[in-house]
């Protein structure tokens, strides 16, 4: 395909009044993402390899994940700190080009997009939240050239009174004041620099935002209105997430399906529901034996058992099955391969065996 004719193809699903977008609709999901997997180098110096004769370190940070989102609705990825989260997030919108596999958005190859001219204009579509409100906003800008500058590069409005009032609206969808567009970040807190960068994410009105723990570095009270904003702006826009999150209460409170990660694969994707009510794979269940609940005061809380092994040296076969109850030698030779069980998508040797 030509970059002219991908640039319409892209550009032609850019409304949601569009007749096109309304048939991609019916068509399928909105973000496919198929056998996603990036390797980053982190090898020493040619020169000390060859000096002290050691190979390649390859860091296998996401391998083989693949999922779907439906239009409108919210897929929460969880799992430990460094599982391949965060990586998964900068894979969809383009910040890292894929080791293997592909990302598909609107019946769209993503990344071959993202690589033409058309990938601008695919961009519009896809924003993300970052999850340091302290960090992701420019401390020398003020908050209307912040959330102006994506209306500008992408040719959406340029200086004037109209850049002002689409500014101040923005700032009013989140819940700020439209007279907040001249102060500088410095001057807010942190639940209100996370609503700007909402605001700065929702400039070019797009269909799917990939949300990187976006509450997770504020306070309890100030989570809960940042994640209200963002459900009503779901309810109101028809917006599709990809949330996430170490954290299940706010899972529990924002998703549709859950998919739960470690060392850079999916262990089980299932409906929220299911996955609350009977978690399938023992990692799954070990996360939530951690939350405290309210029903059970005064019983002792299960801790979540042993370690998260070296991702540059990951265990053979299952990769959790030095931290599993139910482990057995198959587990520690054979790979389990993400499938269809007891109506949920699921690694698990013993799942598949009954063993659990």
């Amino acid at each position: 395909m030509s970059a002219q004719a991908l640039d319409a193809r892209i550009g032609a699903g850019g409304t949601a009044a569009s007749t096109e977008s309304a048939a991609s609709q019916s068509a399928g999901p909105l973000v496919s993402a198929m056998d996603l997997a990036k390797t980053f180098d982190v090898s020493p110096p040619l020169l000390n390899r060859i000096l002290e004769r050691k190979p390649r370190v390859l860091l296998h940070a996401v391998d083989g994940v693949s999922f779907t989102i439906e239009r409108g609705k919210t897929l929460a990825l969880v799992g430990e700190s460094g599982c391949g989260k965060s990586t998964v997030a900068r894979l969809l919108v383009g910040l890292y080009p894929p080791s293997r596999g592909g990302f598909r958005f609107d019946n769209i190859d993503a990344h071959a997009a993202f690589k033409t001219a058309a990938g601008r204009v695919l961009r519009r579509r896809i924003q993300m939240i970052f999850q340091d409100p302290y960090a992701s906003l420019n401390p020398r800008w003020i908050v209307e050239d912040i959330i102006g500058e994506p209306l500008r590069e992408h040719g959406i409005l340029k200086q004037g009174a109209a850049l002002k009032s689409r500014v101040g609206e923005l700032l009013s969808s989140v819940g700020l004041s439209p007279l907040d567009m001249v102060k500088y970040p410095h001057q807010f807190s942190g639940g209100q620099r996370q609503r700007i960068s909402i605001a700065r994410a929702l400039a070019t009105e797009p269909e799917f935002l990939v949300c990187d723990e976006p509450t997770s570095a504020l306070d309890v009270s100030v989570q809960a209105q940042v994640l209200n904003i963002m459900k009503d702006l779901q309810r109101e826009r028809g917006l599709t997430y990809l949330f996430i999150s170490h954290n299940l209460a706010v899972v529990r409170h924002v998703a549709d399906q859950v998919g739960v990660m470690y060392l850079g694969r999916l262990v089980e994707v299932a409906d929220k529901q299911l996955l609350f009510a009977t978690p399938q794979h023992p990692y799954t269940r070990m996360l939530l034996d951690a939350i405290p609940q309210m029903k059970h005061t005064g019983r002792s809380r299960t801790p979540v058992q042993g370690e998260v092994p070296n991702p540059l040296n990951p265990p053979s076969g299952c990769t959790f099955h030095p931290r599993c109850p139910l482990a057995n030698e198959r587990c520690k030779v054979e790979r389990p391969a993400l499938q269809m069980l007891r109506g949920v998508r699921v690694a698990c040797h013993a799942v598949e065996e009954n063993r659990d």
